[in-house]
């Protein structure tokens, strides 16, 4: 073993005693969810994304909330006007009323570039061990009924995957269930768990419009809609209506516009940036 895998466990060991950030997988033992890159994470960027976790347990413990979003910025986004790529949603898995339990997320991870996904439990330092963009967490607290009924229902694994279509799609049209992404799992998921009628997909997207959802509409030509479909497994456009698509308006969920949401419709009670 070399000095740099000694320091990489021995910062693991520490962060993981300090946030309980035991990862318990919904899925079988695969590849799924790990980063699609050939490089390791260098030691500097080790302890960054540590750090930041440590950080971001610290910010949801002060804001006293029993469940959040949380989002990490994975990808340069500013060209599309956006700060955050990917959200979960964080719980604090244990006895409110003791103090006790340790902040865990659920979350869907694309199968390395492939059109499948799955979904995943972690604790925070797995959340942000990532070849990150930017050392920066976006966290938007839930109000406390909200709050509570998600750290309680969110442990079980059937209601955790009631929604989740494997057909993956980076860009999925926010109202249609041909596909499904990460972020749009978890807006549906929230639906699902929050109101008991949104029994499926169709059921929770309604909810969804109905309490006020927007998407985002990302502007992207014919020409970069061939190269992305040519180009990657995990890139479609067919589940969009055609009016908007050969308008160049793509429809999708995005980390920002959910953020945006859960303020506006009163079920976020703070939004917070960690750095």
């Amino acid at each position: 073993m070399n000095a740099r895998d000694v320091l990489q466990r021995g910062l693991r060991a520490a962060i993981t005693a300090l946030l309980v950030a035991v990862a318990t997988w919904l899925a079988p033992p695969a590849l799924a969810g790990q980063p699609c890159t050939e490089r390791r994470l260098t030691a500097d960027e080790l302890v960054r994304s540590l750090e930041l976790a440590a950080r971001t347990a610290a910010a949801l413990e002060r804001s006293g909330a029993r469940a959040a979003i949380v989002a990490r910025a994975g990808q340069d986004l500013r060209e599309w006007g956006l700060r955050y790529s990917h959200i979960a949603i964080a719980y604090r898995d244990g006895d409110a009323a003791g103090g006790h339990g340790a902040w865990r997320v659920v979350h869907k991870l694309n199968h390395c570039g492939s059109d499948r996904a799955s979904l995943f439990r972690h604790g925070l330092a797995e959340f942000f061990g990532e070849d990150l963009y930017d050392f920066e967490a976006g966290i938007v607290t839930l109000e406390p009924a909200a709050g509570a009924v998600l750290a309680a229902r969110l442990r079980d694994n059937f209601t955790v995957a009631r929604l989740h279509e494997p057909r993956y799609n980076m860009l999925a049209y926010a109202w249609a269930t041909r596909y499904q992404q990460s972020n749009q799992w978890a807006l549906e998921t929230l639906a699902h768990v929050l109101e008991p009628a949104a029994t499926d997909r169709h059921r929770a997207q309604a909810w969804l419009r109905l309490r006020g959802y927007q998407p985002t509409t990302l502007h992207i030509n014919a020409v970069r809609r061939l190269g992305a479909r040519v180009g990657s497994a995990n890139i479609a456009f067919d589940d969009h209506p055609a009016a908007r698509r050969f308008s160049d308006r793509i429809d999708t969920v995005t980390a920002d516009s959910a953020f945006d949401w859960l303020m506006r419709s009163g079920l976020g009670r703070e939004r917070l940036a960690v750095r």
